[in-house]
């Protein structure tokens, strides 16, 4: 047993078996809390207050089973980044620190009939036509312009507005989780302030993790799963999207853990950052509603990306082809079904920066990955590699469906500016062949790869566990950054 000396208590964790670590219930927990991390990831992982949160999250009304941290964990609002839990619908919580600020938060994948040398030819154009059209950065507005119906509509919609006005395709429709509409969102939810923040910020990136990045695969380890994903052949260009609902998802987040506190308290929390509603209150249906129609915002502000995409590589290349993999959500709360001691039971699964890992099957899937299982994206930091994986049956009984993010950071972004060299950024970029175009040296410094743990060690413990398998390896060619 190892005892961690946190700086605010003593956490106690203990080994179930490799790759697997238990906090003993204790205390007010009302269940264990279980971290998936190598020997490795958990020296990063001792490094903030992860674990003290997993405990915290184990104390939360109506938590099944246990409290999550998965192999990309690191220190979150209440709940870790890289955490999942699960509630009761009857005598549970929906809890916005649960979920996070950027409301889905997820990763879109478009696989193109490019290869690596016809891109290469023209990356730099390439390169500087997607900074003109996708717009990143925390000033940058968007040329997309809304009225207060039509953001209604799309925080209404989703997917199926961006279909109806021309920016998207069915064949898209069909590759997005939840088709790219959460049905249970209403506008009139989220407040005058968040429709404001997010009216300009359609088709933009915004800044932080947030990126645009063409990649070519690097290497296929499962060709038959990777072929029903559209990933066909090594050299193959493919471009990775990772952004969410902007000011709009953050502004609901905050107006709703206010009102939960004003009507609620927090004292009978173990943290203030805690501060959650009943799932069946007026708040928890409200924030619930409100939360939805912020994850629609997020799934069309990808798609407007993916349309301006497609628009910039159609002037150098024609005949070219970017045919949606799949977009899947980080940071959402869901009702989904699980079998909970022999019996089916519905339950509000939070996942905050954590992917759903459906294996085959599920009706959540869409039906053309239905056989082989749901598409999981993991993005690297700039300039590692990136990830496709697979849901399994195995991570529906062990991690509610769930595998992690990303790489997951380990410096804080004020730390990697003070202490990490533009200068060797850019030759580590260059000799990795990666071309970077950016509204701000200081914000790529903030995602440095040093600033993260090692994406590659992440991805092989959740496939070592069998939460989520790997199909492919991405290698970035190219990466705007906010």
């Amino acid at each position: 047993m190892i005892i961690l000396n946190m700086t605010i208590k003593t956490i106690k964790i203990k080994t179930i078996k490799e790759n697997i670590w238990e906090i003993e219930k204790e205390g007010k927990m009302l269940v264990p809390g279980i971290v998936f991390a190598s020997d490795s990831l958990m020296d990063k992982i001792k490094l903030d207050k992860t674990l003290e949160q997993v405990k915290n999250v184990a104390q939360l009304p109506g938590i099944i089973e246990k409290s999550i941290a998965l192999p990309d964990a690191h220190q979150g609002y209440g709940f870790p980044i890289g955490g999942v839990a699960a509630f009761d619908l009857k005598k549970g919580i929906i809890s916005p620190g649960g979920v996070g600020y950027d409301i889905n938060c997820g990763v879109r994948l478009l696989a193109s009939n490019l290869t690596k040398s016809e891109f290469l030819k023209k990356r730099s154009h390439v390169l500087d036509e997607l900074f003109k059209n996708v717009p990143s950065g925390v000033g940058r507005g968007s040329e997309f312009k809304f009225t207060d119906k039509e953001l209604n509509e799309v925080l209404n919609r989703g997917t199926s507005w961006a279909l109806e006005k021309g920016y998207a395709t069915k064949e898209d429709i069909e590759k997005i989780e939840d088709n790219g509409c959460i049905k249970e969102a209403d506008a009139s939810k989220v407040s005058q302030r968040a429709k404001a923040r997010g009216r300009d910020q359609l088709g933009t990136l915004g800044a932080g993790n947030h990126f645009l990045e063409v990649q070519e695969v690097e290497t296929i380890f499962d060709k038959e799963t990777a072929k029903i994903f559209g990933i066909k052949e090594v050299g193959q260009i493919v471009v990775m999207i990772h952004c969410g609902s902007r000011g709009l998802g953050h502004q609901t987040a905050s107006d709703y853990i206010m009102s939960m506190e004003k009507e609620y308290g927090w004292k009978h929390l173990p943290d203030r950052e805690l501060i959650c509603a009943p799932i069946e209150s007026k708040a928890g249906n409200d924030y619930r509603a409100a939360m939805s129609a912020s994850a629609n915002f997020a799934f069309a502000n990808r798609q407007l990306i993916t349309y301006q995409i497609r628009k910039s590589f159609k002037k150098y290349f024609p005949n070219v082809k970017l045919d949606l993999v799949y977009d899947i959500t980080h940071n959402m709360a869901k009702f989904e079904e699980f079998n909970i001691n022999g019996k089916k039971t519905e339950l509000c699964v939070h996942r905050k920066g954590a992917t759903r890992s459906f294996g085959p099957g599920r009706k959540e899937i869409t039906e053309k990955y239905r056989k082989v299982g749901c598409p999981i994206l993991i993005p690297g930091s700039m300039g590692t590699f990136s990830y496709v994986l697979v849901g399994t049956k195995e991570a529906e009984k062990v991690s509610f469906a769930s595998t992690a993010h990303g790489a997951g950071r380990v410096l804080s972004r004020s730390f990697a500016v003070r202490n990490l060299s533009q200068e060797k950024l850019k030759k580590e970029l260059q000799e990795h062949d990666v071309m970077l175009k950016t509204a701000s040296m200081r914000g790529a410094l903030e995602e440095a790869p040093e600033a993260y743990k090692d994406v590659n060690e992440v991805v092989r413990v959740s496939h070592e566990l069998g939460i989520g398998n790997i199909v492919a390896r991405l290698k970035p060619l190219a990466v705007v950054k906010g």
